[in-house]
């Protein structure tokens, strides 16, 4: 069993043990699978405090991206890196995501910091080491050698960290292909929003307009994402340079739900609910432009990553269901947008590695919606001239269906109100029914049968916040662990159902006594009972588990015409917790002090005086 022990306990250092091997015939070498991380508590950590850590406080991600989610947790990352090669190697060492806030980057060799950068998108573009739109850290491993690269990274947006080593030569010939494609991106979107602007000055047609103001909002967005816009455009502004990702986002939105509106002909007579839908997100997307310039970005990141997935599918939809409606402009609509959803999904299946990771998949997105772009303006084109030739006919066709279209909206419009009223009152309904259901079951499953204390299901959990909060605020926290002296004996003598009755006039004992709202008295398993006391002291702790035992040794339990006392062994832990996983450690001493008053005798209460510091770092570790 101790072997066992050591070996689970070794995993963790086993796994984060990993390091990255670099030879001289590498080219570049992703290091998400070799990263480990810890989460920062309230207060900052310097790097000192952070080496020291044991490892089980790290986690290894072992993935091939390394993406925590949206969230206000500081992390740290550390990744070890050995050079192979019988030469050094200059490397850059990469990271790939543009809108992080602040990087603080430290190079560790044979236990010296040797480097220590500051980076982030919250700092003027030129004060970056190299002036590249993605983070770039010079480095040089001699033969040999090896280096552990700590990093803090502080982000309101998305917390992606992706680490790549690049050899620097192979590193420029990438740059230039990467280069070149977004050149030929933002040549065509240029020339596109030239051309349509034009024709909207010829013609007057507002499509072209609505047109215009989406494929300037969409690489504006994909620019700012990407890092470009900070490089070229506002190297200085660095709070515009958040704010931007979220006014252009919104701006697609906004001018892409107007043109799809206009160029798919999703009216009020002919689509009432899509028309009314869409221009609903569209004021939502507005009111966010105007709140994106002045709402800190990490308020406005996640409605508008739901805006924008809303926008997405709705024109979508859109584009289907005019399709299917015979029109035949919906044919390039939705053929643009599906090379627009193509261009994203291959590049998420590149950064998932399910394809591999080329010049193509990298500007997928660009590729796609330079495609999607060019489709539309044919489509807008194409539909002009078409428009022309039956605008007469359309015109007259209008006219007779238009008092048609107006009645079957109201009637529409009647019969979704009272639908809605009526969906509404049994909606409501329904949730109060399960509101209380729901209630029932939560009491019944933290709930003993028997004794009508909580059960040990539910002690666990608040055990485990309780000894949290302990810690988080530096409260004792008291445990007493009661067990009935020989009921074994008792349940042979008298029955199993003669123990149950004995079993519900201990608990009614202990009720007497646990009465403050924090404190938790519950049935732990068989003859055992445990009462948590919160920020209670050892002397208040004792005295809670003397009044306890002498309530049940007065207490008589009649069977039949003989009058029966029974006593309780109690053992007790008041201890102030230095960790906030202590629950393991606090449970054991109490269970020690239980089986001292055992054995001295039985009927008693002995506390279990729990060890200095850094033993109990050892027991709880």
């Amino acid at each position: 069993m101790q072997l066992l022990l050591i070996l689970v306990t070794a995993l963790p250092v086993l796994a984060s043990a990993q390091s990255a091997a670099w030879d001289n015939h590498a080219r570049r070498m992703e290091l998400s699978q070799f990263v480990d991380y810890w989460a920062e508590p309230a207060g900052p950590a310097t790097l000192e405090s952070v080496r020291n850590l044991p490892e089980t406080r790290w986690q290894h991600n072992g993935k091939d991206s390394v993406s925590l989610g949206y969230g206000d947790d500081v992390y740290w990352f550390r990744v070890n890196i050995g050079n192979q090669g019988e030469a050094s190697a200059p490397l850059f060492l990469e990271i790939g995501y543009p809108v992080l806030d602040h990087i603080e980057i430290y190079l560790v060799n044979n236990g010296e910091v040797t480097e220590r950068h500051v980076l982030g998108d919250k700092k003027p573009f030129h004060d970056r080491l190299i002036d590249h739109r993605n983070f770039l850290v010079p480095l040089t491993l001699l033969a040999g050698e090896d280096l552990s690269v700590y990093l803090r990274v502080d982000t309101s947006s998305s917390m992606q960290v992706p680490l790549t080593l690049w050899d620097q030569d192979a590193y420029y010939v990438a740059e230039q292909s990467r280069s070149m494609f977004e050149g030929i991106y933002y040549g065509i979107v240029l020339v596109m929003i030239l051309y349509n602007l034009f024709v909207y000055i010829a013609v007057g047609e507002r499509s072209f307009l609505y047109y215009v103001g989406y494929i300037s909002a969409m690489p504006m967005f994909l620019a700012s994402l990407h890092g470009v816009s900070f490089q070229y455009l506002w190297p200085e502004a660095t709070r515009w340079n958040d704010q931007a990702i979220i006014v252009f986002l919104n701006l697609v939105i906004l001018f892409g739900g107007a043109f799809s509106i206009r160029f798919l002909s999703v009216s009020r007579s002919n689509h009432p609910l899509m028309n009314r839908l869409t221009l609903g997100l569209m004021i939502v997307a507005g009111l966010m432009v105007v709140l994106g310039v002045l709402v800190p970005y990490r308020l406005m990141v996640l409605p508008t990553i739901l805006v924008a997935f809303l926008g997405c599918t709705g024109m979508l939809i859109l584009s289907i269901v005019r399709w299917l409606k015979k029109d035949p402009a919906a044919r390039y609509y939705a053929l643009a947008w599906v090379f627009m959803l193509f261009g994203g999904i291959v590049l998420a299946l590149s950064k998932f590695t399910m394809l591999p990771r080329n010049l193509l998949t990298e500007n997928a997105t660009q590729v796609g919606s330079a495609i999607g772009v060019i489709l539309l303006s044919v489509a807008l084109a194409d539909r002009l001239n078409k428009e022309k030739k039956r605008a007469f006919e359309a015109q007259q066709r209008l006219l007779q269906e238009e008092r048609k279209a107006r009645m079957a909206q109201d009637r529409s419009l009647r019969i979704q109100q009272e639908a809605n009223a009526l969906l509404e009152h049994r909606v409501q309904e329904r949730t109060r029914d399960l509101e209380s259901l729901n209630g029932q079951l939560r009491e019944l499953s933290s709930t003993d049968a028997l004794t009508g204390l909580k059960n040990r299901g539910h002690f666990d959990r608040a055990f485990t916040s309780a000894v949290v909060k302990a810690y988080r605020f530096g409260q004792p926290l008291s445990l007493l662990l009661l067990d009935i002296d020989h009921f074994k004996k008792f349940n042979d003598t008298y029955g199993h159902l003669v123990g149950d009755d004995c079993l519900q006039m201990v608990a009614n004992c202990i009720r007497q006594y646990v009465t403050r709202p924090q404190d938790l008295a519950a049935r732990y398993g068989g003859e055992e009972f445990v009462v948590l006391l919160p920020d209670t002291p050892e002397e208040g702790a004792l005295r809670v588990a003397e009044k306890i035992r002498q309530k049940i040794e007065e207490s008589g339990f009649r069977i039949s015409d003989e009058v029966l006392h029974l006593t309780v062994s109690i053992g007790v832990c008041a201890v102030c917790p230095h960790e906030a996983d202590a629950t393991k450690a606090i449970f054991c001493w109490a269970d020690e002090a239980l089986y001292q008053a055992k054995g001295q005798g039985r009927n008693q209460v002995v506390v279990r005086e729990p060890p200095p510091v850094q033993d109990a770092e050892a027991v709880i570790l």
